[in-house]
């Protein structure tokens, strides 16, 4: 027996003086005292009681926004540095290593929440401090907390860098992605307050909720369409096709920021908890046993096997699970905004019948829950993804490899050759019964441009004598279909497990799926609150024509009408409604109006009494 292998950079241990659960607690103090002052800035709409017993309060102590997850498309790539700034303890959250209590095992799903409360409001300052309408306290207070923040995760960084899983320098590894977010949100602070302090608090400003590119998404639907479509560029075609006239909003960008920064930690984890050690396959080549001495494999050489069946597992899922799970990610977007227009077109039949109409109260739960859902179903999917295809490649290792490396590669490609030969006889007697289906059981073509013979049956009688002695062999072949059914569903299940957007369910039990009926509540929450011509027309109804002067972006929605051509239509609009009213009308000799009024009432009411 020779002594377990291992690598120095396991055996580093050092303590730090900050423990980041201890802060995290403690960070709720500042948290705190931040929202606070942003909720006395903040004044109510509606007043209470309260307001009417204490004068002094004025309607203070609103409620603070941290992000707007409806359709809020400022500041959108600020919001997904602040996603990405949390994405530690999200691992955290996710592994469910996280409880602040102790209690017995049926409350931990309490506790669980209790602890995303406050990493939430731990975090809460990062959000509110840009969404905020007070600039410069805003700017202040977000710098000073996430400068906090930083400092203290650089010093435990600096303090003990390295770990157990990765080895040297373990830390920086599973932190760059959130310290550099973190610089990003303090430059993205000093920009806000500079910026704050040249416009002199500009919070009158006018404020439209319809973005640009929704006006422009308007505009070019009142356009006629193009005859020849703008040639796309390499990049268009094969990466990423954008569109000018859409935007996703901060809750996608947040999302897909904080998506890659947890696909990125967790694949490093796997990959290094499958990566073989250096020192434990220099210890096993210097104590293995050469076959040939002792006529079998001894316990060394099994564990050399083991560790490079791990090699192989290493180079192999290194690049596949992460481009798969990287693809995920970047389908996801283009995706959301696919079905999205389709929406607006007016168009569901990309939906199952029973999610085209959810509930009011599904979709209001499933934006909600939206971006955590769709960031543990990406971890879970890189998971499954790792797991299966570690299986499919030990099976390859232990039929392939192996055998050839102990000289039975002979007998396996015999076994290897009988097996596909099987397989292709099976195949070709069920492309044989379709042959034969087609030439001698089906009726010749009603014309001779048909694709395809009817579904009409010729040769009764050899058909029902084909179908029975078929029969029993199909009852054989069902059992290989039944196997194969089951491969390609675990296989596609496995494959489709990540995508929210796609049910895994068969038709008729799609509601079962939950992740897909939260994806459906969600785009149908973002159409009825973002759609450009829903929004487009509900601000030419509330913009006065003295804002729309003043602001020629949204001009062009007004239509033209002089006070002359309005006057006459108000006048058509009453006398239609109140017929008797067209012959009390004083007559104007000149221009004959009398006369033209009532041959238009004449044939209008011929018109109705021929339509009645």
């Amino acid at each position: 027996n020779f002594p377990p292998y291992s690598s120095p950079q396991t055996n580093v241990t050092c303590t730090s003086s900050i423990d980041m659960e201890l802060f995290l607690h403690y960070s709720l103090i500042p948290s705190f005292a931040i929202i606070l002052a942003l909720s006395f800035l903040e004044k109510r709409v509606n007043r209470g009681r309260i307001d009417e017993k204490l004068h002094l309060l004025n309607g203070r102590f609103g409620i603070v926004i941290p992000l707007d997850f409806v359709g809020t498309f400022s500041n959108r790539w600020s919001f997904g540095f602040a996603f990405g700034a949390t994405a530690n303890k999200v691992m955290v959250l996710f592994s469910e290593d996280y409880l602040p209590l102790h209690v017995p095992q049926w409350a931990q799903a309490i506790v669980l929440l209790i602890g995303g409360i406050e990493v939430g409001l731990s975090y809460y300052p990062f959000f509110s401090c840009l969404s905020t309408s007070f600039r410069i306290t805003g700017a202040t207070l977000g710098f000073l907390y996430t400068l906090t923040w930083f400092a203290v995760t650089v010093t435990y960084i600096a303090q003990c860098p390295h770990g157990q899983v990765v080895g040297e320098y373990e830390k920086i590894v599973f932190y760059w992605p959130s310290l550099l977010c973190l610089v990003f949100l303090m430059g993205r602070y000093v920009y806000m307050l500079v910026k704050a302090l040249r416009l002199y608090l500009e919070l009158d400003e006018e404020m439209h909720f319809l973005e640009e590119h929704q006006a422009q998404h308007v505009q070019q639907l009142m356009r006629k369409p193009l005859k020849e479509q703008a040639k796309k560029s390499w990049l268009q075609r094969r990466v990423y096709e954008w569109d000018p006239h859409f935007r996703f909003p901060s809750r996608m960008i947040g999302t897909a920021v904080l998506a890659l920064i947890c696909l990125y930690i967790v694949s490093k984890g796997t990959a290094e908890n499958f990566a073989p050690k250096e020192d434990g396959l220099r210890v096993i080549e210097q104590q293995s046993v050469p076959i040939t001495e002792l006529g079998q494999d001894t316990e060394c050489n099994e564990l050399k096997h083991l560790l490079c069946i791990k090699t192989i597992i290493k180079i192999v899922m290194k690049v596949n699970c992460r481009v798969k799970s990287f693809s995920y990610k970047n389908t996801l977007m283009p995706l959301s905004r696919k079905h999205m227009k389709r929406l607006w077109a007016g168009q569901k039949r990309f939906l199952p019948l029973e999610s085209c109409q959810p509930s009011s109260s599904q979709s209001v739960a499933a934006i909600a829950r939206y971006s955590g859902w769709q960031i543990a179903y990406l971890l879970w999917g890189y998971l499954i993804i790792h797991v299966v295809q570690c299986l499919f490649v030990t099976m390859i290792v232990y039929g392939f490899v192996l055998p050839i490396k102990h000289g039975h590669g002979l007998k396996m490609l015999k076994d290897l050759g009988i097996g596909i030969l099987t397989a292709g006889i099976v195949i070709g007697l069920m492309m044989v019964q379709v042959v034969i289906a087609a030439n001698f059981f089906l009726q010749p073509k009603i014309s001779p441009e048909d694709k395809q013979k009817p579904l009409a049956l010729n040769n009764r009688k050899a058909f029902h004598n084909f179908s029975y002695f078929l029969f029993f062999y199909n009852v054989v072949l069902g059992l290989g279909a039944c196997l194969v059914r089951l491969f390609c569903s675990v296989i596609l299940g496995a494959w489709l497990i990540a995508r929210i957007d796609r049910t895994i369910m068969q038709k008729g039990y799609e509601v079962a799926d939950l992740g897909f009926s939260t994806w459906v509540g969600m785009i149908f929450m973002d159409h009825y609150h973002t759609n450009p011509t829903l929004v487009c027309f509900c601000h030419i109804l509330l913009t006065t024509e003295r804002q729309q002067k003043r602001s020629n972006k949204y001009y062009c929605f007004k239509p033209r009408v002089s006070n002359r051509a309005r006057t006459r239509w108000l006048l058509l609009y009453t006398l239609l409604n109140n017929s008797g009213l067209a012959a009390l009308r004083k007559p104007k000799a000149e221009s004959g109006s009398k006369d033209a009024t009532q041959s238009y009432f004449t044939c209008s009411e011929s018109s109705s009494s021929a339509i009645s």
